[in-house]
């Protein structure tokens, strides 16, 4: 697996040997060339990030930034490694896909985002995809204009969708890839919160935080001004 294009381009990426399947090149050369010059100047999440194959790749075309979360950390350590290599930087949460939607300021929006989630069900029996889709903290970290790019099984059934609408669907073999953006009728509907609730919401998430392990934080040497430290 290589990066495809940019200022990376035709470096080889490690990939995590535990089970993490990477988005291969030919379905990340389609979805870029999707995307086009919305890639440039962008501000991307990556989740499920796996090696931080798609996060790197937007990267090396030219986004602003990307932070990337992954529970894994084999992985985290990889997506550590791979910036190191392409001399690209970004932010890593090793941390639970959705423990980090939960705990997510909507401060901090993205133009967009990723998501590669593995094909199985969740503990509570449901799909990956149709729990992302129903998360709304997920979509409150949406620009106006923003890109939702999901990797699914061709064969798995799209639930019903309250919050987001389906603006290309392709399938390549055994992978289909999703691009939504958010329902902006539905979402009008869905006040966001104002500064006093988002505080009151984060000294609660950290009162809890204190009696539950905290995410592994790793600090290596910085390479060239690297600063992919794991959060």
């Amino acid at each position: 697996m290589r990066v495809i294009a940019g200022s990376a381009g035709g470096i080889r990426l490690a990939v995590s040997k535990c089970g993490v399947r990477p988005t291969m090149d030919r379905v990340k050369a389609a979805i870029f060339s999707s995307l086009g010059d919305a890639v440039v100047g962008a501000r991307v999440l990556d989740l499920f990030a796996g090696s931080g194959s798609l996060g790197i790749e937007a990267l090396s075309r030219g986004a602003s930034s990307a932070v990337f979360v992954e529970a894994d950390r084999q992985s985290a350590e990889i997506i550590q490694s791979n910036l190191a290599k392409t001399r690209l930087k970004g932010r890593i949460h090793q941390q639970d896909v959705f423990n980090f939607l939960r705990r997510a300021s909507d401060a901090e929006m993205f133009n967009i985002i990723f998501a590669d989630p593995p094909y199985e069900k969740t503990q509570d029996g449901r799909h990956f995809t149709a729990k992302l889709l129903a998360n709304e903290a997920l979509s409150q970290l949406m620009d106006a204009s923003g890109i939702f790019v999901l990797e699914k099984q061709p064969a798995e059934a799209l639930p019903e969708m309250k919050i987001w609408r389906v603006t290309r669907q392709k399938t390549y073999g055994a992978t289909e890839v999703l691009f939504l953006s958010v329902d902006r009728a539905i979402s009008r509907e869905q006040p966001r919160m104002d500064t006093n609730q988002r505080e009151v919401l984060k000294r609660l998430n950290a009162a809890s935080s204190r009696h539950t392990p905290k995410p592994l934080r790793l600090e290596k040497p910085a390479v060239r001004g690297s600063k992919s430290a794991i959060e």
